[in-house]
Order: C-alpha cells, then sequence, then structure tokens
C-alpha cells in the first residue's frame, strides 16, 4: 500500500507481533494487536487473550493514558462496534482523542462489518484499511474461514515415512517420528480449537486428543472431536472421560449408551454409510470452532481432501522406510490419469528433530 509510511509499517508489524501471543488464547475469538503511537513514539501497545477479557485496543490506551489524545492507533482487525462481553472498541479510541486509525483488515462478524469503520469516521477520526492485510488474515485464517465460510480451517496432521506409509500392516505406528516432532504437534494443537478425530483411531490406539504442553504454557479450551457413526466407542476410552470438553458426532438413528452421558453428542446425516463431513464442520462452527486439527487415519483424511474440505496440510516425514505392505497415507478414489492428480503447494519446509516437517495448502 503505497500510502502507508515506514514508520506505518514498522507500527504495524509490532501490532501483528503483539496479536501473535494469543495464539493459544483467544479462541473462538480473533488474535488481535494494537499499537498506539505520536509518530515513531510508542505510547501503548496490547493485545487480545482471552474470550471476555478486555480487547487489544483497551490494553492499549490505559498503557498510553492522556497520552492517546492525538495519537494514530494500528489495529490488527477492525475495532468492534456492539457490545458483547466487554464495551465496543471503536467508543473507547474515540473518547481518548485517537484521530487516526490504521487497520490491517476489516471483521466480516455481521456484528461490525464496516460498522465499527463508519463510527470512527463519523466521529471525525481519519481511517486508513490494508496495511498488512494479508499478514492480519493469516494471523486469524480460522476466524475468518468460520465467519466468511461457516465452516472451519481445516488442517490435517499425518505423519509418514519416506515411502508414505503411516503404519504396519498389523497396525503398529508408535512411533514413527521423534521426540521433537511429537512435541510440535502440541503446539499446532494448542492453536486449534478442536482436534477431530475418527472412531477407528479411537478404537485402534485409544487417543486423549489432548495439549500438552510445556510447563507455564496455557491454551484455551480445546474440543475434541470424534466421528462415531454408530456411537461404538467403549465406555473405557479416553476421549470418552469427561476431563475435557468433548463433542462425538453419531448417525440420527445410532442407540446412544450411558457412557456417552459425560460428552456432548450431535446427530449429522449420513450418506452411504458415512457421516456427513459438511454437516459436521458447519455443526463445529456453529459452536465457534475456527481452526480444527484432524488427526484420523486413512479413511476420513481420505475423506476430507476427496470433498475438498482440507485447507492445510501438517505432514511430517520420517527417514525410514516400512514397505509395500504397511497402510498408506491416505484412502483416495483410484485415477485414470496423473492430471488428475491433486497437486499442492509446499508453504513452509523444515527439520524437527530428526524428522521434515511440510506445511502444504491445494
Amino acid at each position: 500500500m503505497s500510502g502507508f509510511s515506514a514508520v506505518d509499517h514498522a507500527h504495524m508489524a509490532r501490532a501483528l507481533r503483539l496479536a501473535e501471543r494469543g495464539l493459544f488464547t483467544t479462541q473462538p475469538n480473533p488474535r488481535v494487536g494494537c499499537v498506539i503511537a505520536h509518530g515513531e513514539q510508542i505510547v501503548g501497545e496490547g493485545f487480545h487473550a482471552r474470550a471476555g477479557e478486555p480487547h487489544a485496543e483497551v490494553f492499549a490506551l490505559r498503557e498510553a493514558g492522556t497520552r492517546a489524545r492525538g495519537a494514530t492507533a494500528y489495529v490488527t482487525l477492525e475495532p468492534c462496534v456492539h457490545f458483547g462481553k466487554t464495551p465496543p472498541c471503536a467508543d473507547a479510541l474515540i473518547a481518548a482523542g485517537i484521530t487516526r486509525v490504521v487497520a490491517a483488515c476489516e471483521d466480516p462478524n455481521p456484528k461490525v462489518a464496516g460498522g465499527g469503520f463508519a463510527k470512527l469516521r463519523a466521529a471525525g477520526i481519519v481511517v486508513e484499511i490494508g496495511l498488512m492485510r494479508e499478514s492480519a488474515r493469516e494471523l486469524n485464517r480460522g476466524f475468518l474461514s468460520r465467519i466468511e465460510r461457516g465452516r472451519p480451517f481445516v488442517r490435517v496432521k499425518l505423519a509418514m515415512s519416506l515411502d508414505g506409509r503411516t503404519a504396519l500392516a498389523n497396525g503398529d505406528s508408535k512411533w514413527i517420528t521423534g521426540d521433537a516432532a511429537r512435541a510440535d504437534v502440541q503446539r499446532w494443537r494448542a492453536r486449534s480449537s478442536g482436534i477431530l478425530t475418527g472412531t477407528g483411531t479411537v478404537l485402534a490406539d485409544d487417543p486423549q486428543l489432548t495439549v500438552r504442553l510445556p510447563d507455564g504454557e496455557t491454551c484455551a479450551p480445546v474440543l475434541r472431536v470424534v466421528l462415531d457413526t454408530g456411537l461404538a466407542t467403549p465406555a473405557t476410552a479416553h476421549v470418552l472421560d469427561g476431563t475435557v470438553p468433548t463433542l462425538v458426532v453419531h448417525a440420527p438413528d445410532a442407540r446412544r449408551a450411558r457412557h456417552f452421558d459425560k460428552v456432548e453428542c450431535a446427530a449429522v446425516a449420513v450418506h452411504d454409510g458415512r457421516l456427513d463431513l459438511r454437516a459436521t464442520l458447519a455443526v463445529l462452527a456453529a459452536r465457534g470452532v475456527n481452526e480444527l486439527q484432524v488427526e484420523a487415519g486413512a479413511t476420513v483424511c481420505g475423506a476430507l481432501f476427496a470433498q475438498d474440505l482440507v485447507d492445510e496440510l501438517l505432514l511430517y516425514v520420517a527417514p525410514l522406510l516400512m514397505g509395500d505392505t504397511a497402510r498408506p497415507l491416505l484412502t483416495l478414489p483410484p485415477l485414470d490419469a496423473l492430471a488428475q492428480a491433486r497437486r499442492m503447494r509446499i508453504v513452509d519446509q523444515r527439520q524437527v528433530g530428526g524428522d521434515l516437517r511440510l506445511l502444504l495448502r491445494q
């Protein structure tokens, strides 16, 4: 954006770094940062940490105090204009005497959706939009997906050998990757609003699907989601222990046993014997799930890919060979020509311990 100065860019970059501090804690709210400055001098800054607590602008204004009068506020998302658990940030900026607001991107939430900018302008504040927009949208890709598309941003996490295998023929898969990769997965879980798996994985591996971070680090509660068409998950399964929020998605005619009483259940339609994945994502969006991390087997992950419901693939590649009798990465429909193959682009690649981590998008 040629209308913005180098100082504007520096302050917005700082606001985005502040917003990242809420990466693990803000859901279902967006991650937002704010910097208040007079020219190069920053007089206040803040970020939104948790739903129900003050927004980034409020913390920045508190720090700035009377120095906010006549200053520019740099915000990574359009200031809110509605009363929720906290008062409108647009009103706070006006009352503080801010004279210019630079925003990275608009808030598509129908409760805001341009209303914040309109209110600021009506109060005589100069409003400029679009500085580092793509970076701000990337930071809130889950929130924006939920509001704009009516479904979470879907990330599939898989681990495989060099020859594309995820487990031996007998199901043994512990552990393909090393300690560093498994610790890295916890951080991806922590930034998610939900972790989804299928009942096949539950029966085979009995995963906990919880977030385990180093001491001193916390995250907002992450919803466990289990696709269980016939409600076959046993009472002894970790996912039914009631220790963290859990949603079991099942067929409308499934009979619910008493051991499901500790968790929430939701029925969705079934097509050809399988749960409607689009309907499932809509249910999760209605619950405020922004980013959904899928940690399931080849069938569930393959179905998501086949229905174009995957936004991102988080793939760990271990330097070992498992042979052609081992289980494949995905179950996908057969192709008649290579031109039909699904192509993805690598957006990040790095070594994590002894393994390679690839981040890919379609």
